[in-house]
């Protein structure tokens, strides 16, 4: 008997630790080292204000099934925060890490009476872990039932063993119930047959128009009593003592007899714990891709749980026979696999370019998302959420992202991505036919404010663009967006040396109303940040900033001053300015390059202070272990990339900066049979600054290194010493 399917026979007999197997009988190209579920802490950022989601899933799958509280506030964008215990369902979707609430969508709640709507919960009585979730809920202090949970991609399980002297079993069905902006706006359940009910759940929130098909299979008779027209149901049916109660879900964005085919495809049978054990292999798949050496277990943890948040979204988004949802509302069908939940604005920044080098089997399907909904809405997605554009945030953070794949090489029509990243460009909503009049975004003709913000992401999207058209040999694109790029140049004030609104007569705002401190949400200059933190958002031109300060002694004066400078933000700062060394903000997206502007400047060892700092100080093994909220995947992606001693510094094309890796070494999965490593000796928390350089034996002096470079295959070792050394501070080491 191979180990695999011992560990699944043990799983079907009652054993539900689902530890780490070895990977018999599956045919990889590299050999991936077993991982621990143990190594990944799920309660990592339920508190505080990480937002992330908590429950069951498979690793980018369109099911998250997991608990729901009442919504109480920003908190509880996920449904889930650990200050809460008063459980209102077992919802079958769910957001992490967003700064707005949304899903929740097809509810249970296993219950002692008809008329229950919520029960209380203890954390003491919660087990999670990739792929699986548990809590025993009780009435009056006595447990009444036992909750497990886990899923599929497009399907969830549920597994309840009530008392055994409860005659009855009565679930609650709730289809009105969800999270956050949530609404609903027309529903449905009946029962189909015995064993059978289906549904559907059309909403408002977020997603302004939200289609979600269901259907519930049951392993025994039940009776589906309606309480509230199609809103909210109670199913009940017999109490076999000793024997559990099983549930099975299939959703679907398209139809009900889709919503059957994915539960049929995905989850034929009865057995929770092969389900449970097969959703744990998927993660340990995954998670396996990066391989880390340390002896810290709290760093391990961290890791790999960040790793774990980096592959909850994007989510699957097709049915299992490829038809989808369209950004069009209609229905599509698809010889690839399309995804949702694609919170750009966060994560072009590190956990696409993530993605690249681990997950490169996925980004021609990627790209073709990205393609599709341009071809279903006229533009490349901004914040896509269950076929919907929320147009959530500023900026064109599509395009970074699908010039990344081409730049990179990526199977894309470069013709076709080039024309949506033009299209996108040149429309007139969203300040950016301000943009095409005056060059820049004048703050007293823009009534949605933020025009600095806006500016300074709409010139690095345009830089993408021009280099796409570079490639595609476009002489007349990368010459008009080349220039435009440079519009960043408008925003600085080279007396104060920040970046500032301007008005339509090309004068600053009056200094009278400026405070580089102050940040007032969806009211001033900047997007949830100051101009401290918006100075530097110039990714994609470095050098160009560089110039505008005068000198790079300059330059590198005001950027020195960002991490000391403190003050008072404002009584109406946004709660996403987080995070804080100095003015520089790890809790939000704009900051998260800055650090890296060290390297450009030729002073890589500053770089490596504050990485380890960041890296030490602002995510940790508890559940208030991020500085802010987890974005979809950003704020672990920065983690997994710095501490791995990478990131990628530019939007898009694939220049990775080496910073001070936290780990002695890292091996990363690159596809085609292919892994990257990156070895830092004598690697220690006072031994930050690199030495020395080689790359595949060979020496190395660049302080950054190319994706080429990388998906190559081969070992960049880094000699790591206390003191900082020459390493990368000459021109032409420097990115």
């Amino acid at each position: 008997m191979k180990l695999k399917d011992l560990i699944v026979l043990m799983a079907i007999m009652g054993c539900l630790s689902i530890t780490a197997s070895a990977q018999c009988g599956m045919s990889r190209p590299v050999k991936r080292p077993v991982i621990d579920s143990k190594w990944v802490n799920p309660r990592i950022g339920t508190g505080g204000h990480g937002h992330v989601f908590l429950g069951a899933n498979v690793p980018f799958g369109y099911v998250q099934l997991g608990p729901t509280e009442h919504t109480r506030g920003w908190d509880w964008c996920s449904g889930y925060h650990d200050s809460d215990s008063v459980l209102i369902g077992f919802g079958h979707q769910h957001l992490s890490g967003t700064g707005i609430g949304d899903l929740g969508d097809i509810a249970l709640l296993p219950v002692t009476s008809r008329d229950k709507r919520e029960v209380i919960f203890s954390h003491d009585d919660e087990t999670v872990k990739p792929g699986y979730y548990s809590v025993t809920l009780r009435d009056n202090g006595k447990p009444y039932v036992n909750v497990k949970l886990t899923a599929t991609k497009r399907t969830g399980m549920h597994r309840y063993e009530f008392a055994a002297n409860q005659d009855t079993i009565l679930l609650r069905l709730d289809l009105g119930q969800g999270i956050g902006w949530d609404s609903p706006k027309q529903m449905m359940m009946e029962q189909r047959s015995p064993r059978r009910i289906a549904g559907y759940r059309f909403s408002q929130g977020w997603a302004r128009d939200q289609k979600v098909f269901f259907v519930m299979d049951f392993q025994q008779d039940v009776t589906l009593e309606k309480l509230n027209g199609d809103t909210t149901g109670i199913i009940s049916a017999s109490n076999v003592p000793s024997t559990p109660f099983l549930v099975k879900v299939g959703l679907s964005a398209v139809s009900i007899d889709n919503a059957i085919a994915n539960l049929e495809a995905e989850n034929p049978d009865w057995l929770f714990s092969k389900v449970a054990s097969d959703a744990w292999l998927a993660w340990e798949d995954e998670l396996g891709k990066i391989a880390i050496n340390t002896d810290n277990e709290d760093d391990r943890a961290v890791f790999y749980t960040a790793l774990y948040h980096t592959m909850v979204a994007p989510s699957v988004f097709s049915d299992v026979n490829g038809e989808y949802r369209g950004a069009d509302g209609e229905v599509h069908n698809g010889d690839f696999t399309n995804y949702t939940t694609l919170s750009l604005w966060d994560t072009y920044r590190a956990a696409h370019p993530l993605q690249t080098l681990i997950h490169r089997e996925k980004q021609a399907d990627m790209a073709q998302t990205f393609l599709h909904i341009a071809e279903q809405q006229g533009k490349l997605p901004v914040w896509h959420l269950m076929g919907n554009e929320t147009d959530c945030m500023v900026g064109n953070p599509g395009v970074p992202v699908l010039a990344d794949l081409v730049l990179k090489g990526f199977d894309v029509d470069k013709d076709k991505a080039l024309k949506a990243m033009v299209t996108s460009a040149m429309l007139e909503e969203r300040s950016m036919g301000l943009l095409k009049q005056y060059g820049y975004i004048p703050y007293d003709l823009e009534p949605e404010k933020e025009t600095v913000a806006r500016g300074l992401e709409y010139a690095l999207a345009d830089w993408c663009i021009a280099q796409v058209a570079k490639v595609a040999g476009d002489r007349e694109n990368y010459n008009y967006f080349n220039d435009r790029s440079k519009s960043y140049r408008h925003y600085f004030d080279k007396n104060l040396k920040f970046m500032r609104g301007k008005d339509s007569q090309g004068h600053f705002r009056p200094a009278a109303e400026f405070d580089p401190l102050s940040t007032k949400h969806r009211n001033d200059d900047y997007c949830e940040g100051n101009a401290w933190q918006y100075t530097w958002l110039v990714p994609h031109d470095v050098h160009g900033l560089v110039d505008l300060f005068g000198s790079e002694k300059a330059f590198i004066a005001k950027l020195d001053f960002l991490f000391t400078v403190e003050g008072d933000l404002g009584e109406e700062a946004s709660p996403d300015v987080s995070g804080l060394i100095g003015q520089y903000a790890h809790g939000n997206e704009p900051s998260h390059h800055i650090i890296y502007m060290y390297n450009y400047v030729g002073q890589p060892w500053k770089a490596a202070k504050l990485i380890r700092r960041v890296l030490r100080e602002l995510y940790r093994n508890g559940l208030d272990g991020l500085s802010g909220n987890e974005d979809v995947g950003q704020m672990s992606a920065w983690y997994v990339l710095s501490s791995i001693g990478l990131y990628q510094e530019e939007p898009a094309g694939g220049k990775y900066i080496i910073g001070s890796p936290l780990f002695s070494e890292a091996t990363l999965n690159v596809g085609d049979g292919k892994t990257f490593t990156v070895k830092a000796v004598n690697n220690s928390d006072e031994n930050i600054y690199v030495q020395s350089v080689t790359l595949n034996g060979k020496r190395y002096n660049k302080s950054w290194i190319d994706y080429r470079d990388i998906i190559a295959g081969g070992t960049l070792q880094l000699v790591m010493g206390p003191k900082p050394s020459k390493w990368g501070t000459s021109k032409k080491a420097r990115p």
